[in-house]
């Protein structure tokens, strides 16, 4: 009762409920299907009214009817736009209504679900969408613009024909397996593997003779030509086998060219992008890529993360609009927790630790300059473990280069 008794009562404080307050005056919901879409506008009520406007209609899903559909809410002055990600057939609506001008935004079907108990049809869910639109109470999903949209077609069209040429290479596996050739025994993986290229070119010619086809093997498979040998043995490779793998091979030769003619569209199209083009080695964007200091495109700066390839970083741009011109380049990527350092690297010599107070600032832990002491922590704010080196702030009588915080691969 006594600690009770010690404690201070607060007074109540008065929170205003924004939640459900009208946020726009005029808004309109779509409910998106495959050949047309349900319209519900949301207007303030008429002279003389209480309750608000509300109209409902149908309008066909092709670019026409769309674009005088835009007309027809900018004449009402709707402020914002929301509709449903319905499989693909919401863009029409998106990229059309955006480019007349509208403010449009896409909410994932989460957020739009009907309560239950009430009817569920079309037309009452463009009601809905529009009643929650007016009340903020729908999150927008990212639409990246026009030219990241069409950096994504590349990058999605060459991930497909990259799985087309996988399904290719796996198809020759198993032709070989049922023709008794066991040569993915002994390779890695056929591939991109010249010595499994020739002894096949060899079998569809018409070789058969095991020592000859081994003879064939290439870089450190010269020593495992016995190996091969035996793997080649007993082969049953028949005219049929032969035909079969030529058209495999044809395949996986045009999905090559046509994967090279993709890598060149989209470092095209990655030039065209001015939020691609990174930053100098300064740390300073760079407002064109053909002046001043040597620029790190941002590709090539997402390529220097552990396990990630150029193309990756090309796919990662497309998907998530990435600008990394507004990001400072780290000069070292620290390794995660749990890593260790490459055989042969130097240990931390006075050159390293002179590198480490040189490094930049990591965004995810410091900001700006530190204030005021901090202790050493042994990992980062931001759960990569790998921000230690340089991680306490200088003391009091050091001077303010003295130390740093070093960049993480994620920052």
């Amino acid at each position: 009762m006594a600690g009770s008794a010690g404690k201070k009562k607060t007074a109540a404080q008065l929170v205003e409920d924004e939640e459900y307050q009208l946020r726009h005056e005029r808004v309109a919901g779509i409910d998106v299907a495959k050949a047309k879409g349900d319209v519900c506008v949301r207007l303030p009520p008429a002279p003389g009214r209480v309750r608000r406007q509300s109209r409902v209609w149908e309008v066909p899903a092709t670019v026409p009817e769309i674009a005088a559909l835009a007309g027809e809410l900018l004449g009402d002055g709707v402020e914002l736009v929301s509709m449903e990600s319905t499989g693909d057939y919401w863009r029409v609506w998106y990229y059309v209504l955006e480019a007349a001008g509208l403010k449009v935004q896409l909410v994932s079907s989460s957020q739009t679900r009907q309560l239950k108990g009430r009817p569920k049809t079309d037309r009452k869910d463009a009601q809905w969408i529009a009643r929650l639109t007016e009340t903020g109470m729908l999150r927008p999903s990212f639409v990246p613009p026009a030219e990241i949209r069409e950096l994504r077609d590349w990058t999605r069209a060459r991930l497909h024909l990259v799985h087309d040429r996988t399904a290719e290479w796996q198809r020759l596996e198993k032709l070989l397996e049922g023709a008794l050739v066991k040569l993915s025994s002994v390779v890695s993986a056929l591939a991109g593997n010249k010595t499994a290229r020739k002894i096949v070119e060899a079998l569809i010619e018409g070789e058969r003779d095991p020592q000859k086809l081994a003879g064939l093997a290439l870089g450190p498979l010269r020593g495992k030509r016995r190996e091969l040998a035996a793997a080649l043995e007993g082969a049953v490779f028949g005219a049929h086998h032969a035909r079969l793998a030529r058209m495999h091979l044809d395949r996986i030769d045009a999905l090559d060219r046509h994967v090279k003619a993709l890598d060149d569209e989209i470092a095209a199209c990655l030039e065209a992008i001015p939020g691609a083009w990174g930053v100098t080695g300064d740390g300073v964007p760079s407002p064109d890529p053909g002046q001043g200091a040597p620029v790190l495109a941002a590709a090539e700066r997402l390529a220097e993360i552990p396990g990630m390839s150029l193309p990756a970083a090309m796919a990662v741009i497309a998907e998530t609009g990435l600008d990394m011109s507004r990001s400072r380049p780290p000069r070292t990527w620290c390794p995660g927790p749990g890593s260790r350092p490459r055989r042969g690297s130097p240990g931390p010599g006075p050159a390293s630790r002179a590198r480490a107070r040189a490094t930049p600032t990591c965004a995810a832990t410091a900001p700006g300059p530190p204030t005021a002491p901090r202790r050493r922590t042994r990992s980062s704010a931001h759960g990569c473990g790998g921000c230690r080196r340089g991680s306490a702030a200088p003391g009091p009588g050091a001077p303010s280069a003295a130390r740093s915080w070093s960049s993480c691969g994620t920052c």
